[in-house]
């Protein structure tokens, strides 16, 4: 069985560790977040019989006792000849401070004194992780998309590029918006086919309903706008990082313009090196 790739995320409260595992989910990793440090070896079995690719572990010095002990942990891993990275996330106390301040959370180590003495505690208590660490990355003046970018520009591999997963999805508005759309078009400005007695029972897929809207004056114009605007934020989305795009075209009842409409721009899209298309007619699956 072949070893995946194995990488310990670790590093201070606050400089970034779950958006660091979020962003190595993102990449196909499988990720386990504050294992037990004591089962770090059994997840690698585990991952081994499962035959998994890729691991991100994120372990936390907190645990102890029973649960093992983080560097003891590595120390055994070493010790049984798996391999691993070490990710270090560290970011200036003042960084952290304003960091908790802003989300009102509560620092894991927070005890007697100020914040500043908690984050001192756990700089004591990781120095020994921070010191056998493979990457070291200081945060604090790196935005959520910067530091996605550097885990995907460290840690992706030339075998599996980023793609962005674009969702095209064709609804009704008289059954609600999809929660999950980042990009919503109305196109109930097009005549309804649902009025023409021999398109009513018909939908956008069917070549009757196709004709019908492809003979409207201004239905190649709205395409033309809606593939360009579309062409002009894909490279834009992939270039921040976003790994999944859900854009919503949306009619009346979600029958007959928005599944043309969708069906469209699915095809356009289809000849993008860099997406992955995904459709759906929502009403249509539901009905």
């Amino acid at each position: 069985m072949t070893t995946p790739r194995f990488v310990v995320v670790t590093g201070l409260s606050g400089a970034g560790k779950s958006q660091a595992m979020k962003s190595f989910e993102d990449l196909g990793f499988t990720c386990v977040d504050n294992l037990p440090p004591a089962l770090a070896r059994d997840l690698v079995k585990l991952a081994q019989q499962a035959g998994i690719e890729r691991v991100a572990l994120s372990l936390d010095v907190r645990v102890r006792g029973p649960f093992g002990d983080a560097v003891a942990a590595l120390d055994d891993l070493e010790a049984s000849g798996v391999s691993y990275e070490l990710l270090f996330l560290d970011a200036s106390d003042d960084a952290i401070v304003r960091r908790y301040s802003e989300t009102r959370r509560r620092h894991p180590l927070d005890g007697p004194g100020s914040i500043a003495a908690a984050i001192a505690r756990e700089r004591e208590a990781l120095a020994s992780l921070r010191a056998r660490a493979t990457r070291v990355w200081d945060t604090t003046h790196l935005t959520q998309a910067t530091l996605k970018g550097r885990v995907r520009a460290a840690f992706a591999g030339e075998e599996r590029p980023h793609r962005l997963a674009v969702h095209v999805v064709a609804f009704g508005f008289k059954f609600g918006v999809p929660l999950d759309a980042d990009l919503v078009f109305d196109v109930r400005f097009f005549l309804n086919p649902n009025y023409v007695p021999e398109l009513k029972e018909l939908c956008g897929a069917d070549r009757a309903v196709m004709n019908f809207l492809e003979a409207l004056p201004e239905t190649e114009p709205f395409l033309d706008h809606l593939f360009g605007m579309i062409d002009f934020l894909i490279p834009l989305y992939v270039g921040e990082g976003k790994s999944r795009l859900t854009i919503a075209i949306g009619c009346t009842g979600g029958r007959h313009r928005s599944v043309y409409v969708a069906g469209r721009l699915a095809s356009h899209l289809e000849g993008h090196d860099a997406i992955v298309i995904e459709r759906t007619n929502r009403e249509l699956v539901t009905a």
